[in-house]
């Protein structure tokens, strides 16, 4: 089973690449299904009901989230509502739109995608993710495929993680800084794994972000409205190639698409 994990969909740029790019290349490459993160994919920052379509109507089977999930309050009923799209499981319980994971159902057997954002460096601290992922690998063991995109900063933390996944599923790729990583690998116990997938966006902006305005920020230290940047966008993504008898990985795949 060929499994396409997608980096960070930034603004309306970054959707309308996705949409141009995504249906011959899940043809190409025989891809199964396809999750992608899309937690930036509204221009303003953010996520919205009508870029969320956007990207599910363009070929996605699962969109996760990350720090950004709550910053557009429309979005929080249509989070409530969807099945196949999912927000970090480590925001809190009972108060926060929702849920953390989903079992996506394929027919012969369901993969069970999961959300978890990382607390070194980010704005929220939230609960722990380590322990979060221990509890859903209870609620989840009858899925032999589980996937985690671990939504973090630290490069140490997201590696950390990887390893404390290891042999306990089948992927995880890490989300948020943006940059892809040229560290995709088999870890020892057959986990697939990336630090960083990329993004889906502009290729000359900071992280999306028109570069004066980032500059600036860091120049002056003052507060800056983000607005994201025009022109050439790329799709940075990873393919895990999974068992589907014991579920780990036996390969996996970086691409940039431009």
């Amino acid at each position: 089973m060929r499994i396409l994990c997608i980096g960070d969909v930034v603004g309306k740029a970054g959707c309308e690449f996705l949409r141009s790019k995504l249906p011959s290349f899940k043809k190409i490459k025989g891809i199964d299904m396809t999750i992608c993160n899309g937690e930036n994919s509204s221009d303003g920052n953010g996520i919205t009901p009508a870029s969320a379509d956007f990207i599910f109507k363009s070929g996605v089977d699962v969109i996760t989230l990350g720090n950004h999930t709550f910053r557009r309050k429309e979005f929080y009923s249509y989070l409530d509502s969807k099945e196949y799209i999912i927000r970090p499981a480590n925001f809190p319980d009972g108060t926060t739109p929702g849920k953390g994971y989903c079992i996506f159902d394929m027919g012969r057997f369901s993969v069970a995608v999961i959300n978890l954002m990382g607390n070194s460096f980010m704005e929220n601290v939230l609960n722990c993710p380590f322990r979060t992922m221990d509890k859903i690998l209870k609620e989840v063991e009858d899925c032999k495929i589980k996937i985690v995109d671990f939504h973090a900063e630290a490069t140490g933390e997201k590696r950390a993680m990887g390893f404390y996944l290891d042999g306990k599923v089948s992927a995880v790729f890490g989300t948020h800084t943006h940059v892809q990583t040229a560290d995709n690998e088999i870890l020892p116990n057959g986990t697939g794994y990336i630090t960083d997938v990329g993004m889906t966006g502009t290729i000359n902006s900071v992280l999306g972000v028109k570069p004066e305005i980032i500059i600036s920020k860091l120049r002056n230290k003052l507060p800056e409205r983000f607005d994201y940047a025009s022109g050439a966008c790329k799709l940075d993504c990873v393919i895990f190639d999974i068992n589907e008898k014991t579920g780990l990985s036996a390969d996996t795949e970086i691409a940039e698409l431009r």
